[in-house]
């Protein structure tokens, strides 16, 4: 499908040599034009301009823009979208005064979502994630990334997998899989978190890397999960198989993760609610992107990611949603994009290219998403009209979406 969208307000993150990422005083600068048109093709953005300077085309279908502002899909690299049923009582358990740490200990948490899963078919576990799947992308989401670890044994964490591969091959949205068998420590293993390391390494990786299920491996490196020594002991066995790192880090505890994380040339490390001025210093001048993920927050009131000291620090930053049932039960990208506005303090230019460029950036996809260049992939959002981009934090609880175009379609 070829189509043309013409007389758009202000079409946004356009760049013609666009960066891998975003760092520092970088992510204040939102390039944009003003009354212009973008043209798709083959499933890529082959042209754009002012509408003084609109080219001729042939055998497409226009949509009028007026009023409206079009930009990137969203990129999200954080998500557990694969998962069983909810948690919802924990939910009620929070507001009654349990923490998350005490839910966890009462048997719920993560190993609550496991034993869910277990329980669940294949076939329903499909079921459940498509649906979560086309909600997102009608609110934006371009490309993402799926985590197992609510599996926890050899067969569910394939199972999960397995999923999101079928996910990827029956919706136009790129999706990237991440390994995170070292979510949580199965109770079966209580008191033998060596052995289940054991089981993690020399039988599930190897089978995950076997059928190609995984591009990342990722760990919760946490107090009273995995301990740094525990992280580098999976990272390193998945140098074996060419598992890029993603690592859980910082998200209640800084206990020298991010360090290490860096050592092992992660691609990003993820939560980061509590930073030292030595985390800081580790990500200085290093390749692994910071991912912030406001909505946990939000839904456990625990602090935000420092976003505004780590640009002012130099640093990049991507926001993505941590689409999960425990702690973010919602994949919606503008809610993450706003609440880093309001609670992180990144202005509204820093949040779109922290959930644009660098999103992309923090799964591999900088070459085709994240930014309007010519040959990427023909992922737009085009908005209601709305006086101006910074009214997408403002007017943080409409939905402010006319309509979504993944790979040169519209999404219905």
């Amino acid at each position: 499908m070829k189509l043309l969208l013409t007389n758009i307000k202000e079409l946004l993150q356009v760049r013609e040599n666009c960066p891998e990422k975003l760092s520092g005083a970088e992510m204040k600068e939102l390039p944009t034009l003003k009354n212009a048109w973008v043209y798709l093709s083959q499933g890529v953005i082959e042209d754009y301009g002012t509408m003084d300077k609109l080219k001729e085309f042939q055998d497409f279908k226009t949509i009028d823009c007026t009023g409206k502002i079009v930009l990137p899909t969203w990129c999200d690299s954080h998500t557990h979208l694969v998962y069983a049923g909810n948690r919802e009582q924990e939910f009620v358990d929070r507001i009654n005064g349990l923490s998350y740490q005490e839910i966890a200990d009462n048997g719920g948490g993560i190993v609550n979502s496991a034993k869910k899963l277990q329980q669940t078919s294949e076939e329903e576990l499909y079921r459940q994630s498509a649906i979560r799947l086309e909600e997102i992308m009608r609110l934006g989401t371009g490309a993402i990334e799926i985590k197992s670890g609510y599996g926890l044994t050899v067969d569910a964490e394939m199972k999960m997998l397995r999923v999101a591969k079928k996910l990827a091959k029956e919706y136009p949205i790129d999706i990237k899989t991440t390994f995170l068998g070292a979510h949580a420590i199965p109770t079966e293993y209580k008191d033998n978190k060596d052995g289940y390391l054991d089981l993690l390494c020399n039988e599930m990786m190897p089978k995950v890397a076997e059928e190609k299920l995984a591009e990342y491996v990722d760990v919760f490196c946490e107090k009273g999960y995995f301990s740094v020594a525990d992280m580098e002991r999976v990272l390193e066995e998945g140098k074996k198989y060419n598992l890029i790192p993603k690592v859980h880090v910082n998200q209640f505890n800084s206990i020298g993760g991010i360090a290490s994380a860096v050592k092992y040339n992660a691609l990003s490390v993820d939560h980061l609610e509590v930073m030292t001025d030595e985390d800081i210093d580790a990500l200085q001048n290093s390749d692994t992107m910071p991912v912030a993920l406001p909505s946990c927050s939000y839904f456990l009131s625990i602090p935000y990611t420092p976003g505004r000291k780590m640009i002012d620090a130099g640093l990049p930053l991507a926001l993505a949603t941590d689409y999960n049932p425990g702690s973010t039960p919602s994949g919606n990208m503008n809610f993450v994009v706003a609440t880093a506005c309001i609670k992180m303090r990144l202005t509204p230019e820093e949040a779109i290219n922290a959930a644009t460029i660098n999103g992309a950036y923090a799964m591999g996809l900088s070459h085709s998403h994240g930014s309007i260049t010519k040959g990427k992939a023909a992922n737009l959002i085009i908005t209601k009209e709305i006086p101006s981009y910074g009214y997408l934090p403002y007017a943080f609880g409409s939905n402010l979406i006319d309509s979504v175009i993944i790979n040169g379609s519209e999404v219905q």
